[in-house]
């Protein structure tokens, strides 16, 4: 059971170190090239639009 819950920690942990990873290459890659920064910043907007119209009332 504790070899298990090792191995669960290490799964976590690499997913965790991935997923910071991705970020920090993202970010690289926003500073470096503005086009995608500003793609990146107009799909939040658009999807901050779209939660915003989702969540009107009908009528």
């Amino acid at each position: 059971m504790k070899l298990l819950r090792i191995f669960a920690a290490a799964l976590a942990f690499a997913g965790i170190l991935a997923g910071c990873l991705a970020v920090l290459v993202l970010v690289v890659l926003m500073v470096r090239f503005l086009p995608l920064l500003a793609a990146v910043l107009l799909a939040c907007w658009i999807f901050s639009q779209l939660r915003a119209y989702e969540r009107k009332p009908p009528g």
